[in-house]
């Protein structure tokens, strides 16, 4: 690609490089790699965890309990997660969060052998996810230093699409191994998952530079940056408030699913790990449509459309009780979900100035997930009550309003 510039009489002829394809980045494919791996581990304790909890109590109000305490740890570690994120060199923070959290979930298979502790549970899974909480800040802000600004919303729905990937064959394998060993050594997969994807990130150089000494402010200070720049910004703004709500709404899910496979349709944890691997092809097929939805429908139309896509699965899966369309329905919902995150997350790293990145993310999933701790255990507790049908098409009409909700804020015009 070449331009011309007219310097006096004379002309100046330049020439800019083409764009390397993503697949010819060796920093973003490492990286890329190291991710997908850690979801495919991920994946196994996304359904080993609660299945624990549901094969020691019987209870699904137990699994949204457990949910929540961990959801609970995030919501407060991201108070503080960009600050830290913003300071520290991210290449060594991201390998010590894996590293941590590859020991702590290595812990849970070595105590099950004496029999089953769910205490462990909830000491173990809140601590990593305060960590994950400080990993995931980590990890947005390095995208745009691996690909650059043109590049984010190919790079995000390419490594949400491959992470998807992963997650089909992951709960097949998890759902498999817990009916075969049992649910604990599906975690002792996770944990080993961890150890890989930080050997990977020790080879990755991220051309971000570190926040210096000189650039630092109080902590005060820094902490309210990164929600002064979201309430300036309309469609953050509008973004965060309504993301508050789905957030509220959809934590639960995943125990809400699992308990009415097995306790409401009567299958076992092998049936849980298909449905679940059904479901993430939603996100694969999400994760590589939504680059050129983007570009075709603009920001708004398919951020709306998608959380609309969302709330009409959660829904259906209240009337259905047959295994096939509830796996359909469940990879809607990841898909809606998959698009939405991934615009959003986009959004974001385009319009945040690199040095307040970190804080911003932060805070918008501080805001973002406030309530949402509370919103699962509600909603785990009132189908344990009620029933999971009920809840699970209030939890989606109210889902629909938001998405209706978005069509009156700046959203709308993004």
């Amino acid at each position: 690609m070449a331009y011309e510039a007219q310097r006096g009489g004379g002309t100046d002829r330049r020439t800019i490089p083409p764009v390397r394809p993503l697949w010819r980045q060796r920093d973003f494919v490492v990286f890329w790699a190291a991710q997908t791996l850690s979801v495919l581990g991920d994946s196994f304790a996304l359904i080993a965890l609660p299945l624990l909890v549901l094969e020691a109590t019987g209870s699904v109000a137990r699994m949204g309990l457990l949910t929540a305490v961990g959801g609970a740890a995030a919501v407060v570690a991201a108070v503080f997660a960009g600050v830290v994120v913003d300071r520290v060199d991210r290449r060594r923070l991201l390998v010590g969060c894996d590293l941590v959290r590859m020991v702590l979930y290595g812990v849970i298979p070595v105590v099950w052998l004496l029999g089953p502790q769910v205490w462990l549970l909830y000491g173990v899974l809140p601590v990593c996810e305060a960590v994950g909480m400080l990993f995931a800040v980590g990890y947005v802000t390095v995208v745009r230093s691996l690909v650059g600004t043109g590049q984010l919303t190919e790079a995000n729905g390419r490594l949400n699409a491959t992470a998807a990937a992963a997650g089909v064959l992951g709960p097949v394998c998890a759902g498999a191994l817990a009916a075969w060993t049992g649910p604990a050594t599906a975690v002792g997969v996770d944990a080993v998952s961890f150890g890989v994807s930080a050997l990977c990130t020790v080879f990755v150089r991220f051309r971000a530079r570190p926040v210096g000494p000189a650039e630092r402010t109080g902590l005060w200070r820094d902490l309210r940056t990164g929600a002064a720049f979201l309430r300036k910004q309309p469609v953050l703004r509008s973004l965060t408030v309504l993301l508050f709500v789905f957030s509220f709404l959809t934590l639960g899910l995943n125990d809400l699913l699992i308990y009415r496979l097995k306790h409401d349709l009567g299958h076992d944890d092998s049936t849980v790990g298909t449905v679940m691997a059904v479901g993430a092809l939603g996100t694969i097929t999400g994760a590589l449509l939504v680059a050129r939805l983007r570009r075709w429908f603009g920001f708004g139309a398919v951020w709306t459309g998608s959380v609309a896509l969302c709330g009409l699965a959660v829904a259906g899966i209240a009337w259905t009780g047959q295994v096939p369309v509830v796996a359909a329905l469940g990879a809607l919902f990841l898909a809606g979900g998959g698009m939405a995150g991934t615009c959003s997350m986009s959004l974001r790293q385009e319009i945040t100035p690199e040095p307040l990145l970190g804080r911003v993310t932060s805070a918008f999933w501080t805001l973002q997930y406030a309530a949402a701790p509370l919103g699962a255990a509600l909603l785990t507790w009132a189908a344990e009550h009620q029933g999971t049908a009920p809840v699970a098409l209030t939890a989606g009409a109210c889902c629909v309003l938001v998405a209706t909700a978005a069509l009156f804020t700046p959203i709308r015009g993004a």
